[in-house]
């Protein structure tokens, strides 16, 4: 009886979408949510939606006769995540799942789901920490997946350029599972360099007020995305499975 076999001379045949099952459904949360609040909920349920799960600084800062929120404790403890499953509009939804894709997908195989998501929530409430820590009494919600695609961004940059991965030139069938090196010698990797560069440099653009198509005048969270870059490139170690030592190779 004829088969195939991966090692045969002709090539397995590929899915058309070969996206990891936790971004598949982290993105579909993130639209069927979308979705609810914009086709479903009314405005006042919507807003009622946005002060339990969005962020926001004042609720730790403000006392509640000053500011009163609903929820109580509640909301502040998962707020910090949370605000990263809401979107101000579709177009908003639609940059953040485009990177998503990108650098989640990569950074997804790597990690495996149960690592994943919690990278994306621990990511996350990084960039609420970094957004309080510039607006501690800010009244205006934090809502968005920036932060945490932010963070995929910094661990994907993490092994991307290493020997036999995706970026390296000489890519191997095993590109997103070659060891790591460490952050210092990361950093001594000038294509490393030349894309936190980037990074920061369209973020600081962001600091100056320039905004993206669809934001609506939004001010754009710059110090969120920044938090959860950060806390990306500082905690990959921790998530990584991946041990350092000898490229991976596809057996014979």
């Amino acid at each position: 009886m004829p088969y195939r076999s991966s090692f045969s001379g002709a090539p397995d045949r590929q899915p058309v979408f070969n996206v990891p099952g936790a971004v598949a459904v982290l993105a579909l949360a993130l639209v069927g949510i979308h979705a609810l609040r914009t086709i479903v909920l009314s405005e006042d349920a919507d807003l009622e939606l946005l002060l339990y799960f969005a962020f926001i600084p004042a609720r730790y800062t403000l006392p509640d006769t000053i500011f009163y929120l609903p929820g109580g404790w509640g909301p502040k403890v998962w707020s910090v995540v949370t605000y990263g499953l809401l979107h101000a509009n579709w177009m908003h939804l639609i940059v953040n799942l485009v990177w998503l894709l990108a650098f989640g997908t990569p950074v997804a195989r790597r990690f495996g789901s149960g690592r994943f998501i919690l990278f994306c929530a621990v990511t996350a409430a990084a960039g609420a920490g970094a957004h309080y820590l510039s607006h501690p009494d800010a009244l205006v919600p934090l809502i968005g997946a920036s932060a945490a695609v932010s963070g995929t961004m910094a661990a994907a940059v993490r092994f991307a350029f290493a020997p036999g991965a995706a970026l390296s030139g000489h890519r191997s069938v095993f590109a997103d599972h070659q060891p790591a090196g460490s952050l210092l010698e990361n950093f001594r990797d000038g294509r490393v360099l030349v894309f936190v560069g980037a990074w920061f440099a369209l973020n600081l653009l962001f600091a100056f007020g320039i905004s993206l198509p669809g934001a609506d005048g939004a001010e754009i969270a710059w110090q969120a995305h920044v938090g959860g870059f950060v806390a990306g490139l500082l905690l990959f170690s921790l998530f990584d499975p991946v041990p350092r030592g000898r490229p991976a190779v596809r057996p014979d």
